[in-house]
């Protein structure tokens, strides 16, 4: 239930983020501390728009038609999912300040073609706003690329208020569709980046091969054997050897990419190849922590990743001298913490605060995001 007795604001952030399997939605209340989730909801994708959503990750015929009628059943599901999450907390739509929703990336191509790029998705605030009743933040990504960042990844700077300490360098990996490190500095300084596929090459091969959407718990792969010749060709990725700032996504870590470094590889079994898209995710992570912070000794895992059992622990042998641990560990559960971060963001866009940060994304400096659509 709402609080009575100090004054506090509350939001609901969502995230439907690189692995499209559906919407996590979380209520988030800022008084006094450090913020406190309220609630949380998931509402799977049917199998029909997430089958639209992926299919418009890639150029297709008739896309603008397509995209805007996929906005709008996405943001359907978007009010769906907030309607779930505040009736059994007590809320109604008066009691939430702002719904903090970036939308579903299809394209994310910072810096390119004519130097400013773009980053694009799908979304319809000022349907969301008329359906929950709400306002609504949204499009946090464009003005980070408008003033020449990379437009992601946006969470570390919520992670240094939630997981950083004073005195102790420590690193936040999310484990989504794409993976990305936050290294917090012992002095209060962040960096942070995308280290590569995440979940989305493994869900990709997963879903072919057994028609389950992931390998839970990582089971299928840790049953498969490492062909180290592949794995050889899946680090040789030159997007893993650039420096930050940068960010990456379903352009890059597709089908089509995966296809290509299996050319020569056609008798290795399904199996072990899962088994090296595994080492893949965990090395390519490993690598940059060791590269960007190789004083921490504390590794924080959220999202989808963090409970992946056979990732966590190789991710645990890469690592022998970092403990690597879930979030739920440190006060908030890997599938919350990237929608919190978007309700932590939203209220940044309300009170006019900056939600960027020079040395993560390499914007020209700190900038306010996000576009507010009333209700």
């Amino acid at each position: 239930m709402p609080s009575l007795s100090e004054p506090v604001e509350y939001y609901v952030g969502l995230m439907s983020g690189t692995s499209m399997d559906g919407v996590d939605a979380v209520l988030l209340a800022f008084g006094a501390g450090h913020p406190e989730v309220q609630g949380h909801a998931f509402a799977p994708f049917p199998e029909a728009l997430r089958s639209e959503l992926l299919a418009l990750n890639t150029p297709g015929a008739d896309e603008l038609h397509r995209a805007a009628l996929a906005a709008n059943a996405l943001v359907r599901v978007y009010a769906g999912v907030v309607a779930s999450l505040l009736g059994p907390a007590g809320f109604t739509s008066n009691h939430i300040t702002a719904i903090g929703v970036h939308g579903q990336t299809v394209r994310h191509r910072p810096q390119e073609f004519d130097g400013t790029g773009y980053t694009l998705q799908l979304n319809n605030p000022a349907l969301l706003a008329e359906l929950a009743g709400i306002d609504v933040a949204a499009d946090f990504r464009s003005r980070d690329v408008a003033a020449g960042g990379q437009g992601a990844p946006l969470v570390p700077l919520f992670h240094r208020e939630v997981f950083g300490r004073l005195g102790e360098t420590l690193c936040v990996l999310n484990v989504g569709g794409i993976s990305n490190l936050s290294v917090l500095g012992a002095d209060g300084g962040v960096i942070g980046f995308d280290c590569g596929a995440g979940n989305a090459l493994m869900d990709y091969w997963c879903q072919r091969h057994t028609g389950q959407p992931f390998d839970k718990g990582g089971q299928w792969g840790a049953g498969g054997t490492l062909v180290p010749a592949l794995l050889e060709a899946l680090l040789a990725e030159p997007y893993l050897q650039r420096a930050p700032p940068k960010s990456t996504g379903r352009d890059l870590f597709n089908p089509v990419w995966l296809r290509e470094r299996l050319a020569g590889f056609a008798e290795a079994r399904p199996q072990d190849v899962q088994a090296t898209l595994l080492e893949f995710t965990a090395a390519s992570c490993a690598t940059d922590l060791k590269t960007y912070a190789g004083s921490s000794r504390t590794l924080i895992v959220c999202g989808g990743g963090a409970l992946n059992t056979a990732l966590m622990q190789r991710l645990q042998s890469a690592l022998p001298r970092v403990a690597v641990t879930s979030s739920a560990s440190h006060g908030l559960p890997p599938l919350q913490v990237e929608a919190a971060a978007f309700a932590w963001l939203a209220r940044k866009t309300v009170h006019r605060e900056t939600g960027s940060l020079k040395s993560v994304t390499g914007t020209l400096g700190a900038r306010v995001l996000g576009a507010i659509y009333p209700r």
